[in-house]
């Protein structure tokens, strides 16, 4: 389930704001596709911080999550090209998302994760690092300069 929707970010950009960022060619059009690619990729983010707290997907959306959910996917429609403005609702989504993540800020009427959900429940994990033992090290170091 998307935390917003085409509509939800015509209602708040305007359609001649998404037809430019999504209709390569002329810039008349809203290009469906390219705004679910972007929602899609914005819902993904979402997600990632809120795993660890909240039942996903957060239904109902909260206004607050369909706020960030434009303002993510408005960001990243704009790619390179984005203005100071976007760029700063966008860091200030990811802001809230932290807050959310960390427990400084709820969404109220959602529901909790389940009992025992883990990064790696959650789709993360730990990363496992493996080298070669070292060749210099302060000990070896009289072996190769006598």
């Amino acid at each position: 389930m998307p935390y917003a929707t085409q509509a939800d970010l015509v209602a708040r950009f305007g359609t001649t704001e998404l037809a430019q960022l999504t209709d390569r060619t002329a810039g008349t059009t809203i290009d469906a596709a390219v705004v679910s690619a972007a929602l899609a990729d914005a819902d993904a983010l979402i997600e990632s911080y809120l795993a660890l707290r909240y039942a996903l997907p957060v239904t109902p959306v909260p206004a607050m999550l369909l706020r960030v959910a434009a303002d993510v996917a408005r960001y990243l429609l704009h790619g390179n090209a984005a203005s100071d403005a976007v760029r700063t609702a966008y860091e200030d989504a990811l802001k809230v998302l932290r807050d959310l993540a960390d427990g400084r800020a709820a969404l109220p009427g959602a529901a909790a994760a389940p009992a025992g959900a883990t990064p790696a429940a959650a789709g993360g994990g730990r990363v496992l690092v493996s080298a070669p033992d070292r060749v210099f090290a302060r000990a070896s170091l009289p072996d190769y300069f006598g």
